[in-house]
């Protein structure tokens, strides 16, 4: 079998409703619609999540704190991570993403001081604690901010 042979089994598929064909179809006149009313009308109907003027549920939930919109997300990279990489080895997003310590970046990555570096990195990320900073260039390597 190949893919231009495929097909739905016999009897699993349905013809579509063919509405406002005339009277002898069945769907004539209203086409399944009904008399008058909202939902007759065309681009009739409520909106997602109307519940006829009862209080909807997104407004009966509680909502509790703030959502900033224009947070910044900024993924975490811990000075121990950094372990994996050979001595003298540059580290950059790229690096990152290759090696796997990082699977997506929205707003930037920022190496964090959690752990003890033992090589000499050069280090080029978006932003960098001073405390990492500190144990990257004491493990003799170099911080370049981008």
């Amino acid at each position: 079998m190949k893919l231009h042979e495929l097909k739905p089994a016999k009897g699993s598929t349905h013809a579509p409703k063919r509405l406002g064909r005339g009277i002898g179809s069945g769907h004539g006149k209203t086409a399944g619609k009904g008399h008058k009313g909202q939902n007759s009308r065309a681009g009739g109907g409520v909106r997602p999540g109307f519940e006829g003027g009862q209080n909807p549920l997104f407004r009966r939930t509680p909502k509790r704190g703030f959502n900033n919109i224009s947070r910044k997300e900024i993924v975490p990279i811990n000075v121990r991570d950094l372990e994996r990489f050979e001595d003298g080895a540059v580290v950059t997003i790229e690096s990152l993403f290759e090696i796997g310590l990082i699977k997506a970046v929205k707003d930037g990555v920022k190496i964090l001081a959690t752990g003890d570096l033992t090589k000499a990195l050069t280090v080029k990320i978006d932003k960098v604690s001073p405390a990492a900073a500190q144990k990257i260039v004491a493990a003799g390597g170099k911080v370049e901010v981008e």
